[in-house]
This record gives structure tokens, sequence and C-alpha cells, in this order.
């Protein structure tokens, strides 16, 4: 019986050698240097197949949360990031943000894509964007509570579709498949050396409100 048991770990882990998100989580944990946990994922019941693995079944994120490994776990040690996924090969690749890692600005879809057409007309320059049918989120320098409290006190008005994933936070990254749906690279992170380059907090956060109240008809640009 440990025979069979440890022929079909072996298995699993060829079987999960073979998955791009295996490759994925490798390429954050080991190259990137940013820690990964693997997500929750979906299970099929009930004729609905985009239900969510954890035990909430009103749950509002489905398949794309923590749950067990905790969040707390993640790591870019390139062992545990191959058990995880030599396990379970479709599970969601999540990015712990915060500490040394990457923070985000997310905001719903449709004024997400409005906000790239109006950052490539300014020439603002993105880092990685990371996008699914409901939500992208622009992938940003590291920040602390202190550095976004700050920065948003000197704003007279935010939108309030704005979501900031800083320490104790992640975001879903691709090729993860979701309740939602598929994630995707919608600006993916530039390779040339290192780390992927990314902007500063303040950079995105300030042409956000921008373009937020700059329209001619005194309404907002990113509106949705």
């Amino acid at each position: 019986m440990r025979e069979i048991l440890g022929r079909r770990r072996k298995f699993s882990l060829r079987r999960g050698a073979r998955s791009p998100l295996l490759r994925a989580a490798l390429t954050c944990a080991t190259e990137w240097q940013w820690p990964v946990v693997p997500g929750v994922g979906l299970r099929s019941g009930g004729g609905r197949p985009r239900v969510c693995g954890c035990p909430d079944p009103e749950c509002a994120v489905p398949g794309g949360h923590p749950f067990d490994p905790v969040l707390l776990a993640a790591t870019t040690d390139a062992r545990m990031v191959r058990w995880w996924w030599g396990n379970r090969p479709s599970a969601p690749l999540l990015l712990a943000t915060g500490g040394h890692a990457p923070c985000a600005v997310s905001l719903p879809a449709v004024a997400g894509a409005r906000a790239l057409a109006v950052f490539d007309r300014a020439r603002v320059r993105l880092g990685p964007v990371v996008a699914t049918p409901t939500r992208w989120s622009l992938l940003v320098e590291p920040y602390s509570l202190e550095d976004l409290g700050e920065l948003l006190s000197q704003q007279d008005w935010v939108p309030s579709s704005l979501r900031f994933h800083g320490e104790g936070g992640y975001v879903v990254l691709p090729p993860s498949q979701t309740g939602s749906g598929r994630v995707r690279w919608e600006r993916p992170p530039l390779r040339r050396s290192g780390r992927p380059w990314l902007p500063q907090v303040a950079t995105v956060v300030n042409a956000l409100v921008e373009a937020s109240t700059s329209a001619p008809d005194g309404g907002s640009r990113l509106a949705y």
C-alpha cells in the first residue's frame, strides 16, 4: 500500500510539472521573489461548475481566495511551490501583496479599460496589469498603510470603486481560472532583467483621480 501511495504521489507531481500554473508560480516565486500561495479553487456540484471549493455556499469570490493553506503561508520557496501545484495543478495562483512584494490598485473592468486608454494618451507608464472579467488590477511598488493614508489624505476626492491591495491582501494572477472567469495579463510584466518594473502607487492614484475629475462635462471619465 505504501508503495502504491508513493507511486500516486510521484505521478501527481509529474503531472503538476506540466501545469502552466506551476510554471507561472515558479517564475513569480523564484525569478521575481513574489510570495505566492494556491487559491482554494473550484469544484463542480449541483450542475453549477463554478462552485467555490470552500465551505461557504454563497462565497462572493468563488475559487479566487486563500483557504488551505492560508495567506500567511505564501512563500518564494521553490520546493513548497512545486509541492502545492504538484498536488493541485489547477489551483489559482495568488500573489500575497505588501511587504517586499508588489501591491495593487484595482477597479471595475469597464473603468479599468478606460483608465488604461487615459494613461496611454497621457503617456503615464504602467507596470503589469491583471485583468479578470469583473476587475482589473494595476500592480505597483510596495507601499505601507501609512504611505497610502498620507497619499489619500492629499486628494480632495477618490473614486469609491478603487480598491487597494497592500499588506495582508492578495491578487489572483494569470493563468488562473476562478468563478468569475479566466485571469489574464492585459499588460504583461516586462521581463528584460530581474523583477518586473513597477510604478509608484502615487503615480497611479494621481492619474486615476485626474482622469475621474477632468471630463469636459464635469462627469467622470471612469464611469461604468
